[in-house]
């Protein structure tokens, strides 16, 4: 008599990776205020927002929402044109409404919270996220970590990387705790990420998000500006915001008191 094999093969393989995830600060918990806010941007940038996945992060307000307004707040979203997939972690009482709506705590979310624990609670610009800060990316689009190799130490003593190879559209790098340097070209639906400054020897095409841990002082530099979206610690312009006579030319974004300025380089 044949024994059956047993079949060890898992159906579905987990993995963990970087995947760019818009994150909602509710400073006012408004729910048609913030859907009308939610539905211009998706108008405004269809390709970035449509359908993009968002975090709520409940951190901005002074007491945590009961369940019935963050289920009204889930629905106003989606019919703005976003998708609500989780909730930032914060508190003991956050993580209990997590249960309550049925949406999943983004443990990547603790640090900042942690860290800034003993901080009064303030408002912080809705922005890009990538280990502790949010990235519009839509659901459907598949995060590839692109070859990269390290560099030797950047100005600030930590250690840098180098992305050789053009980045394409779907492709994700990010660069933890440092500087990025791209010497190729982001195209188009492709996205770079860095906690330090980016450095572009190429078109950009795609998405940039420097200080995407909350480095306020952290640039943005390109050889060819026709970007999706830049940001700097969460502070974000689409390219529909960008004055024309920077199109195609060299420039840096930075922050000043808040306000992301985008600038062409001499």
């Amino acid at each position: 008599m044949v024994q059956a094999v047993p079949d060890y093969e898992q159906a579905g393989e987990l993995k963990i990776g970087q995947v760019g995830i818009a994150n909602l600060r509710v400073r006012t918990l408004d729910v048609a205020r913030l859907a009308a806010e939610m539905e211009g941007r998706v108008r405004s940038a269809p390709k970035l927002f449509e359908r993009a996945a968002v975090i709520l992060d409940f951190g901005g307000l002074a007491d945590c929402p009961d369940a019935g307004a963050v289920d009204a707040l889930v629905r106003g979203l989606r019919e703005a044109g976003v998708m609500p997939v989780g909730i930032a972690y914060g508190t003991t009482e956050i993580e209990a409404l997590s249960r309550a709506v049925g949406l999943p705590l983004l443990a990547k979310f603790r640090a900042s919270y942690e860290s800034a624990a003993a901080a009064p609670v303030g408002a912080t610009p809705v922005g890009a996220a990538s280990a502790a800060t949010a990235e519009p990316a839509k659901p459907q689009e598949k995060a590839i970590a692109a070859k990269a190799a390290p560099t030797p130490a950047t100005a600030d003593g930590g250690p840098g990387m180098m992305q050789f190879a053009p980045v394409r559209s779907g492709q994700q790098v990010y660069a933890q705790n440092r500087d990025l340097t791209v010497c190729a070209m982001v195209g188009a639906g492709a996205e770079v990420i860095a906690d330090g400054s980016i450095h572009i020897y190429g078109a950009l095409r795609g998405r940039a998000l420097a200080g995407a841990s909350g480095q306020e002082n952290a640039r943005i530099f390109c050889r060819e500006f026709n970007a999706e979206l830049v940001a700097v610690a969460g502070t974000y312009k689409v390219l529909e915001e960008v004055p024309k006579h920077l199109i195609g030319k060299p420039v840096q974004v930075r922050l000043d008191n808040g306000k992301l300025l985008i600038e062409e380089l001499a």
